[in-house]
């Protein structure tokens, strides 16, 4: 709610308070059954949030009672995925990265193994077919 909601509101209480006295007194009775029937509702749900509004929850990790509670659940229910994607993509990179030092390895001995005359590494075809070689692999 911003402020110009708060404000409307208080306008309005201070209204009716102020023409509580003139109310009949079965608008009055009404009013008070519809009070009850309202605080009573209020104290139901306020009774299944009670154990968590008196958590202190600045507490430490370590608390036994805060590591089960469903704040660090929630925390670890996002940091587990995101851990095992990170690593997930670690592991991925060192995989392509070893393949394509394997592949150059592999260039390297099958050019080195090659008796070629040393014009042959000058000529652009010679350099046109490595490349398309690498690319093939």
């Amino acid at each position: 709610m911003n402020t110009d909601d708060i404000n409307l509101a208080y306008k309005l209480r201070h209204a009716l308070n102020e023409n509580l006295d003139a109310l009949p007194a079965s608008t009055t009775e009404r009013l008070a059954a519809a009070r009850a029937l309202a605080l009573s509702r209020k104290k139901a749900d306020a009774a299944s949030a009670a154990p968590f509004a008196k958590k202190d929850w600045r507490r430490s990790w370590f608390d036994v009672d805060a590591l089960f509670s469903n704040v660090a659940l929630g925390r670890l229910a996002v940091a587990v995925p995101l851990l095992a994607l990170v690593v997930g993509l670690g592991g991925v990179y060192q995989y392509e990265q070893q393949q394509q030092i394997a592949e150059l390895a592999e260039l390297d001995a099958a050019v080195l193994a090659d008796e070629l005359p040393l014009t042959a590494y000058l000529d652009h075809g010679f350099n046109a077919y490595v490349e398309s070689q690498q690319r093939r692999q």
